[in-house]
This record gives structure tokens, sequence and C-alpha cells, in this order.
């Protein structure tokens, strides 16, 4: 027997499909994970749905764009249990999370602009220019211990020359270019994690631009992925409220009866 679409009991199983663009397997997967209430059961066995449980799975789809698929799972099973100031918390947090991505992008943008910039004050090399750590820490007006932590963060890297004490830190140009663009931007005021990927560039890609450009396709992705989370707000702010939670005189989304499989 045919699952019918639609019926004044509610939309079948073809119908919410049909809406949404989720498979039936789809969609008993994610009743089953508690991304949307528990079906109503018809006499002949069927789910019935509500258009509710149709305006959840979209506000799914949009948050799943915008944080991914399991963390979205996450969130829409998180939001119906738990109380309304942590499932809103959790919502908030997904906002910051986001915003702090942005914020990480931008700054990393703003970091190779300076390489770049930096890069262009470059005079041409002179075969064997090199510096010891005592003279580089002078002419950049930094201590040989912040060169020392430089070079163990990754930010600088020197050669190892063996000297009568030991081993000795020799700067080449390659070098001290790396240490000028590092303090240049420690400087302005940039985090260490900041600092290493504008390096990571240069070394790497040996093409500033390129890492620009996809930094710039990262910030356009993180905006179209805040505007999913926009969309989806509403109604994960439905889902939230005190007067939607099922057992509610009312509630149009709570299911009387446990998912099982039609």
């Amino acid at each position: 027997m045919a699952d019918p679409g639609g019926s004044a009991d509610g939309l079948g199983m073809s119908a919410v499909s049909a809406a949404t663009g989720y498979s039936r397997q789809q969609i008993r997967d994610l009743e089953a994970l508690g991304v949307i209430p528990a079906a109503h059961r018809a006499p002949n066995g069927y789910r019935r749905f509500s258009p509710t449980h149709v305006r959840d799975l979209r506000a799914y789809r949009d948050l799943a764009t915008a944080v991914g698929p399991v963390e979205a799972r996450r969130t829409m099973a998180l939001i119906r249990t738990a109380a309304p100031d942590e499932a809103a918390a959790a919502v908030a947090s997904l906002h910051a999370r986001l915003n702090r991505e942005r914020e990480e992008a931008l700054a990393a943008q703003r970091a190779l602009r300076a390489v770049r910039a930096e890069a262009a004050l470059d005079s041409p090399p002179a075969a064997g220019d090199a510096m010891t750590i005592t003279e580089l820490a002078d002419a950049l007006g930094v201590r040989t211990s912040t060169l020392r932590f430089w070079d163990k963060a990754g930010l600088v890297t020197p050669e190892r020359v063996t000297a009568k004490a030991g081993s000795a830190r020799r700067y080449p140009l390659q070098a001290i270019r790396e240490a000028r663009i590092t303090a240049a931007l420690r400087t302005a005021g940039y985090r260490v994690p900041d600092v290493r990927r504008a390096m990571a560039a240069v070394r790497d890609l040996h093409d500033v631009g390129r890492s620009l450009g996809a930094l710039e396709a990262r910030v356009d992705s993180i905006a179209r992925r805040t505007l999913a989370l926009l969309r989806a707000g509403t109604t994960l702010a439905d889902i939230i409220a005190p007067e939607h939670r099922p057992g509610r005189t009312g509630d149009p989304a709570a299911g009387d009866a446990a998912p099982r499989r039609a």
C-alpha cells in the first residue's frame, strides 16, 4: 500500500520529502536522532507529519550549512531537551564561533597584506649576507630571547652552525626577512597563530596573492554560513520557547508515539 502524500490527519512521508528535498530514509534518520519531533502514527501505521516538521527540516538544512551536519544534528536534538537558557546559549555559541572564524580570517588577511608590503621593501639579496642572533636582535630592537622564541614558534628559521661553545644560530637573508616581517606583525598586535599563517604563505606557496584570494573566499563563505544561521534562527527560537516544548497543550509538533520504522 502506497504512503499517501497528505490527508486531513497530516502530511505523509512523500509530501514531506517533496517539500524539503530529504529522502524518506533521511527523514526517518533525522526523526530518530531527535532533529525533528516524533511523527504521529495514523491507524494504518504510517507516519503523519505536521507543517512544523517541514519547517524544522528546512531549519536543519540551514543549520547544517552554517555549522556542518554533525553539529547541526547535535544542536537540534539538544535544544529540544535542554533548559531554555542552556538551549539559547548553545545557539548563541554557534554565532560566536562563526564570528571568531571571521575575525581570524580577517586578521590573517591583514597579516598577509603586511607581508606583501614588507616584501616590496626588500633589497636585492647579496651573496653571503648573514647575521648572528645578537646582530639581528640589535637591528630589530628586540631581545635575543625573543628571537629564540620566534624560532621555537616556527616564525623564523635560522641556520644552525657549530661553534666552540656548541650550536649557534645564524640568520641568512631569508631568515632576516622572516624576522623583519615577524617583528612588524607582532608590533602591530598580531597573535602568533596569525603570524604563523602569514609565514606559511611566504614559505610554502611563494605567492601571497594566492593566499589572500583563499582568505577572501573563506570570508565570503563565512558570510553565507552566517546568513544560513540567521535564517534558521527564528525556528530555533520557536523550538526553544517554553510554550512550544513537547507535552504543552496545543503543541503542533508533539507526537503521541515513539518513532518506529514505516
